[in-house]
């Protein structure tokens, strides 16, 4: 059976805040780098909003990480680091 769109983005596991700790660096100098808002990143962290690919590719650019290493599809049964 297929799952509807809003069950994948349920299950959509986020390491940013965990990749951005790992720098040191705040969420206002993730933002800079990726030449966003501090919001956009704070509500991507906190599972507000699932990003567009777009904004998910700026994340890994600024994070130097594989996108799929900070974003995918998981059942909730890894370590979901980052999640609300």
């Amino acid at each position: 059976m297929r799952r509807s769109f809003a069950a994948l983005v349920d299950g959509l596991v986020n390491r940013v805040r965990s990749a951005r700790d790992d720098r040191g660096w705040t969420q206002a100098e993730l933002a800079r780098r990726m030449g966003v808002s501090r919001k956009t990143v704070n509500t991507v962290e906190n599972g507000v909003f699932a990003p567009s690919v777009i904004v998910a590719l700026k994340f890994s650019a600024a994070l130097e990480v594989p996108v799929e290493e900070l974003f995918l599809l998981g059942s909730g049964e890894e370590g979901e680091e980052g999640e609300a």
